[in-house]
């Protein structure tokens, strides 16, 4: 067993160069996260909680400091070696469901399963048994066009669990939805990916979601901080 944390970013910065004067919006954020524990990242609107998230899931990089996700840091891979660490490791979930139109359900969860080359009728036998964990068993052969917004977040909750990732990045996963479907789509990510060992990050700008959370930090001036 790895004594790795699932997450650390030391001493991070990132800045910005458009316009006539550079724009820090990250300034040495300092963050570890081990297995089975769940974060909150707290901001405003345009305070950074987006780009944070692209850095700690290797989608962007850091012009300072590092970051590790299961002990290998994303500056040290190229961007093949990105992508297939990102299949192994990281689950990501956004406001927006980022849904395939033309799939069902299934085959949407089904997807990072694929891509991992895992066979087609394992992949799906696989994706089938986490869309009855959200609740979702009568819905596989729909299409998102065809479910609710809430469905349509649960569907993109269990394409990001799907492959058992370490670690789990949820950027506003309830932002798009009414209370009622907010409540069950945060329900159904934090009961799974816990269930898992997962690590799980969310940024978000509602209180109440935070809350669910076991820490809270705020972002606040490109900084991290006690919430």
């Amino acid at each position: 067993m790895s004594n790795h944390p699932i997450l650390l970013a030391e001493q991070v910065r990132k800045r910005y160069t458009e316009g006539p004067q550079p724009v820090e919006v990250l300034k040495d954020v300092n963050l570890r996260i081990d297995g089975g524990q769940t974060l909150a990242i707290i901001g405003a609107s345009g305070s950074g909680k987006s780009t944070l998230m692209h850095l700690l899931g290797g989608l962007d990089r850091a012009d300072d400091g590092r970051v590790q996700v299961c002990g290998r840091d994303w500056a040290q891979m190229n961007p093949k070696a990105q992508g297939v660490w990102r299949n192994q490791h990281v689950g990501f979930v956004y406001q927006f469901h980022h849904l395939l139109m033309e799939f069902s359900a299934l085959d949407n969860v089904a997807m990072p399963l694929r891509i991992r080359r895992t066979p087609a009728e394992q992949a799906q036998t696989v994706a089938a048994q986490m869309l009855q964990r959200m609740g979702l068993d009568a819905r596989l052969q729909h299409r998102p066009g065809e479910l609710s917004g809430g469905e349509r977040q649960r569907v993109a909750i269990a394409r990001a669990l799907v492959t058992q990732p370490q670690l789990v990045l949820a950027d506003e996963p309830t932002g798009n939805l009414d209370s009622d479907a907010a409540a069950v789509a945060l329900d159904m990510l934090l009961d799974v990916a816990l269930a898992q060992g997962d690590a799980v990050v969310i940024v978000t700008h509602e209180a109440a979601v935070a809350a669910r959370c076991q820490r809270q930090l705020r972002l606040v001036n490109g900084a991290l901080q006690d919430a």
